[in-house]
């Protein structure tokens, strides 16, 4: 159940990351850390060991996009709340 929970927050997460790439004040270091994210998701390891490329992608990844989120500035965050309240 909390596995479920953690995947729900993080396509929450994840459209969040999206709205705030295309926002004009985004931070500087967004671009740079979304890519790193990326790369980190389709790491050669998923491949060579997809056992310990599934728990990194279930548990670690999201966990990951939740710590990016939240380095999010304030504004970002409620202007996005605000267009989802819409």
């Amino acid at each position: 159940m909390r596995l479920i929970r953690l995947w729900r927050l993080g396509a929450r997460d994840l459209s969040l990351l999206w709205f705030a790439l295309r926002h004009p004040q985004r931070p500087i270091w967004l671009w740079p850390a979304a890519v790193i994210l990326l790369l980190y998701a389709i790491e050669p390891l998923n491949v060579a060991l997809p056992a310990l490329g599934a728990v990194d992608d279930f548990i670690l990844l999201p966990l990951i996009l939740h710590a990016l989120v939240l380095f999010l500035p304030l504004d970002i965050r409620v202007a996005f709340a605000r267009r989802a309240l819409r």
